[in-house]
């Protein structure tokens, strides 16, 4: 079925002015043919990524790296290597500029300084100006091509306070001197006034996520209050000014807590009556027509007038990634043409709506801007509630056309350095190349009938559609995630059927209030007894230990039961006696039980977040993300069962030859606090699919989530015997159950020192014992991310703040060491502290918290000596205090650190990081490498080589480059190390069943008297 946008009766009057206008941009119509002739690199290179989507890729990714580049050596070096790849096709001119042997020789210096050069000129096209005196420079000339102008203030990404404090004063500051400036400005009627009103000469544009560095949706409350007290302070100052403030509109997980926070601040008495201040739509957002009307509604309830900005959206690679990534409904349209569609309806409900809103639509598509022209001509919409807008340096002949036909035009004009301007200048560089782009359309000499037909849109089944992944390559390869743009591509994860849970949306008011109301529900469950599950029975047992809140630990969150050696006994026997029954059940019977336990966790996903963040002091989406990955678990590894269970035929004529798996008996899985849902639930599943018996003996200090998963387990139909929860005392119990004679395979995560125990004491064959114990051990890690010279700064002080400093270092893939390369090492440390003392540390259960408690007094008091040693050893970055009532340590920064200290070599468990000075890369590595573990690490980089080196010589199981190192993903980034983090196949991975089955091959000899059947004979 097909949609087609109403043709109504200004459709005509659109087609009309489109004429018009597109006669006025066209008088030079060879433009595009010519680029490639003219001597100016920018054009040429433009031209170039038009024509060719691998270079495409490349260019922009080089583009990207360019800022950090600090001699013509590197940016040689770095041309070389993007440019260089096998899957470029280089043009003549191109190919030959990048023949030289060595960066530092006068060609390879010549290169740098042309491509330098040519971006630079291009940036310039798109970014007004790089300090307030060139802007002043830009809006006077483009006041006197008679166009009003809005200023936005680029910048790096605000992730510190200090970085928060100074946007706000950098506005303060950038209307002060526009105004001042605009006191000289001639009066220009056709901008500054309309029907008789005064319109104000100076506009600026802000982003809210800027006043605050700790911005979340989760935290609504919290973020509300900090924005808005910066932007009252702004919003006073412009009034003082006669200024106007526009509010822009960035990422989709934003949307609603913008509109919200504004919505509220405007209705206050003191702003009430303001008419100078914007807002903005996206046109690209399936939501955004209820949005406008949303808007629309407030504004009449208000009695004032604002303006609302209309664009189509300048994130939709970045949204379309993130929601695949996360298993969310796409928030974007898929297609362009519904974009355009929905473009078009909001401009009419806009303009429809003028005696409430003024409109102003940003586009560089002449049949957009034509559509609003002819709605507004049709409905005599006074010219004070309507402008059209433009991007700086994108629709130039589009404004010029507009202006001559007499209609108030406004240039967004974004303004600040070339370093943190690149990701806007990437941004405008994919506009200005897509296939899909109307400027790049108009360039190739398209049919006018063809730029200017009505959208038509294809009906979409879901929001969701496979073509996702094709558009992303096709049409908008050079999206800068390098997922996106390595040409290879899956957003799926490795078994292409295996799609993950959800993590829930907290940007969703709904998903909020559910976790609130668990939290409820939770804490009046609080102190209750949980006991044992032997042979299908809760039984008493001889002793019981509180298991505390470590946010507040005179809050008990649960009294659990601890069994004797002699329950552990009869445990024992009870699997014995299940198995048999257990190893018969077919592998699809099993799997199914495993898909219930994962359903029953996704209906209570909020209740088990809740008791994760209580028990073991985890924030909630920390908490909510465990739970996604315990479902993962069981869904994925009931997949494998099945794949496995079906084996392999080697079969030759007269002979069958069936390889197969049997289960290995009886599973013993000792399981941690960290994870306490998630790694208990993830060995106990793949011990239970693979048709062993398993007793589930959790960490004490988490033994109340582990009853819960007992419930669940149970509810799924898993039969007595067949799995049980015994918690208790490692060096009785758990040391019982590890020596027995009847326990074939351990599962065990923890720390390195009973890990190495437990494989010990299981190599040894006890009286009675007929097999050798299988031990999976994952054992902790001493992690590092390296950071180099062409880092992407913003990016890697993100990712080592979360990968460090997250749920308080105490994840086995957590980082407690970074190692920087000298260039760029005091810059980088100034900055982590900066960031890490923005962080909110608190009880676990409150939004506003990153930094928690960790898990009991031991390990405080453990983690409290490793500081004082650190600081014997090293540097004092940052120490920042802590609460008082729960076992809370501030995170530590060291710097100076050698890379033989005990901080960077023992492994901590707690938010306490030692960052390391390095030369190069290559001593990077050796450091990287330099310690008994090999779990998890991470490399911040734009240089190919360092990326190409870092995959084959970090010696890590799992590799993190250009994001953070935690939260791996079942079936997507499978889990584990070697080296001593570890002996075994990684979890959520395709071979870790295999490590709970005995594998077997039979054979048959099918002849019979000197004949057999053959396949194909008749």
């Amino acid at each position: 079925m097909v949609l087609q946008v109403q043709t109504s009766t200004y459709e005509a009057k659109t087609q009309e002015i489109a004429k018009q206008l597109l006669a006025a941009t066209q008088e030079n119509r060879s433009f595009f043919s010519s680029l490639r002739d003219q001597m100016r690199w920018d054009d040429k290179l433009l031209a170039w990524a038009m024509s060719n989507p691998g270079l495409r890729v490349q260019l922009f990714r080089f583009i990207d790296t360019l800022p950090a580049l600090h001699s013509k050596s590197e940016i040689a070096s770095h041309l070389q290597e993007y440019l260089g790849d096998e899957s470029v096709e280089l043009p003549a001119a191109l190919k030959g500029m990048l023949n030289f042997a060595n960066p530092d020789s006068m060609p390879g210096q010549v290169a740098a300084t042309t491509v330098g050069t040519a971006v630079e000129t291009l940036a310039h096209k798109y970014i007004s100006g790089e300090n307030i005196k060139q802007v002043i420079k830009t809006v006077e000339r483009l006041r006197k091509e008679k166009m009003a102008f809005t200023i936005d203030l680029l910048g790096e990404a605000v992730i510190t306070e200090a970085e928060a404090q100074s946007y706000l004063e950098r506005y303060l500051q950038l209307m002060q001197q526009l105004v001042e400036a605009s006191e000289n400005w001639t009066a220009i009627p056709a901008i500054d006034e309309a029907d008789g009103e005064p319109i104000p000469k100076v506009q600026v544009s802000v982003k809210l996520t800027a006043f605050y560095s700790q911005f979340d949706p989760l935290d609504a409350k919290g973020s509300e209050e900090r924005v808005s007290d910066r932007i009252r302070i702004l919003l006073r100052r412009a009034k003082e000014l006669g200024a106007a403030v526009h509010f822009d509109m960035e990422q989709y997980a934003y949307k609603d807590i913008t509109f919200s926070i504004l919505k509220k601040l405007l209705l206050e008495e003191e702003f009430r009556q303001r008419t100078d201040v914007g807002m903005t739509i996206q046109a690209y957002l399936r939501d955004s027509e209820q949005d406008t009307k949303d808007l629309i509604s407030w504004l009449k309830e208000r009695g004032y007038p604002l303006t609302i900005r209309l664009v189509k959206g300048a994130y939709w690679d970045q949204e379309t990634i993130k929601a695949a990534q996360k298993h969310w409904p796409q928030p974007v349209y898929n297609d362009k043409a519904a974009t355009d569609a929905n473009f078009e309806t909001i401009t009419q409900l806009l303009l429809e709506n003028h005696q409430y809103v003024y409109s102003a639509i940003g586009s560089h598509n002449v049949r957009s801007h034509s559509r609003a022209i002819a709605i507004a001509e049709s409905l005599n919409v006074p010219r004070r509630r309507f402008e059209l807008q433009v991007l700086y340096g994108m629709g130039d002949k589009v404004a010029k056309a507009l202006v001559d036909k007499g209609y108030r035009v406004r240039v967004y004009c974004p303004y600040g350095e070339l370093l943190p301007g690149m990701a806007y200048l990437i941004r405008r560089l994919l506009e200005n190349t897509a296939n899909s782009s109307f400027l790049r359309q108009n360039l190739e000499n398209r049919p006018i009938e063809e730029l200017l037909a009505p959208p038509i849109v294809k009906e979409e089944k879901n929001s969701a559609t496979p073509n996702v992944q094709t558009r992303l390559m096709s049409q908008r390869v050079a999206g800068v995630p390098p997922v996106v743009a390595t040409g290879v591509p899956s957003l799926q994860t490795p078994h292409s059927h295996f799609s993950g849970a959800a993590d829930t949306d907290y940007a969703e008011e709904e998903t909020r209030r559910k976790s609130a109301q668990a939290f409820q529900s939770v804490r009046q469950q609080l102190g209750k007894t949980y006991l044992p599950l032997i042979n299908g029975e809760y039984v008493n047992p001889p002793e019981f230990v509180d298991s505390l809140n470590p946010s507040n630990f005179s809050e008990v969150v649960g009294k659990v039961g601890l069994i004797s050696v002699e329950q552990a006994e009869q445990a024992m026997q009870a699997a014995k006696a299940a198995f048999p029954g257990w190893k018969k059940t077919p592998a699809k019977q099993r799997a199914d039980i495993l898909r219930k336990a994962g359903d029953l966790m996704e209906l209570r996903r909020a209740e088990l977040s809740a008791w994760i963040v209580l028990e073991v002091g985890k924030p909630v989406k920390e908490a909510d993300g465990e739970v996604s990955e315990a479902i993962d678990f069981c869904r994925y590894y009931a997949d494998e069962i099945e794949r496995l269970d079906k084996g392999v035929s080697y079969d030759i004529p007269g002979e069958t030859n069936h390889y197969i798996y049997q289960p290995r008996g009886i599973a013993v899985v000792i399981s941690p606090w960290n994870f306490p849902l998630a790694i208990a639930c993830g060995m106990t599943v793949a011990a239970l699919v693979s048709g062993n018996c398993t007793l589930l003996k959790p960490a004490e200090t988490s033994s109340v989530i582990a009853a819960k998963l007992t419930e669940i387990l149970v509810d799924a139909g898993f039969p007595k015997g067949v799995f049980q929860y015994v918690p208790g005392k490692g060096s009785q119990v758990g040391a019982y159950l590890v020596n027995h004679p009847d326990t074939h395979v351990i599962a065990f995560t923890g720390s390195q020192e009973v890990g190495c125990r437990i494989y010990a004491e299981a190599a040894t064959l006890k009286p009675g014992q007929k097999h050798m114990k299988r031990v999976i051990a994952e054992m902790g890690g001493k992690n590092a991310i390296i950071v180099d010279e062409s880092a992407d700064l913003d990016q890697a002080v993100v990712g080592v703040v979360q990968s460090a400093f997250g749920y308080s270092g105490q994840k086995c893939s957590a980082a407690s060491r970074v190692i920087v390369l000298q260039p760029i090492y005091d810059s980088f440390v100034e900055r982590l502290a900066q960031a890490t003392k923005s962080l909110n540390i608190g009880e676990a259960e409150l939004p506003s918290t990153q930094v928690g408690p960790v898990i009991d007094a031991n390990a405080r008091d453990r983690i409290r000596e490793y500081i004082e040693k650190g600081k014997a050893e090293a540097e004092v970055a940052l120490e920042l205090p802590a609460p008082e009532q729960g076992y809370f340590i501030g995170p530590v920064i060291f710097s100076e650190v050698s890379p033989n200290a005990v901080i960077s070599q023992q492994e901590i468990f707690g938010p306490v990081l030692a960052v390391i000075r390095v030369k190069d890369f290559q001593e990077a590595l050796a450091v990287a490498n330099g310690t008994n573990y090999a779990l998890t690490g991470g490399l911040y980089s734009r240089t190919p080589s360092h990326i190409q080196q870092a995959q084959t010589e970090f010696e890590v199981g799992n590799l993190y480059i250009n994001r953070n190192i935690t939260g791996a993903i079942v079936g997507r980034q499978p889990f584990g190390g070697f080296k001593l983090s570890g002996v075994g196949s990684k979890a959520g991975g395709p071979d870790y069943l295999l490590q709970f089955l005995e594998p077997r091959a039979v054979t048959e000899n099918i002849q019979r008297q000197g004949f057999a059947p053959i396949e194909g004979a008749d």
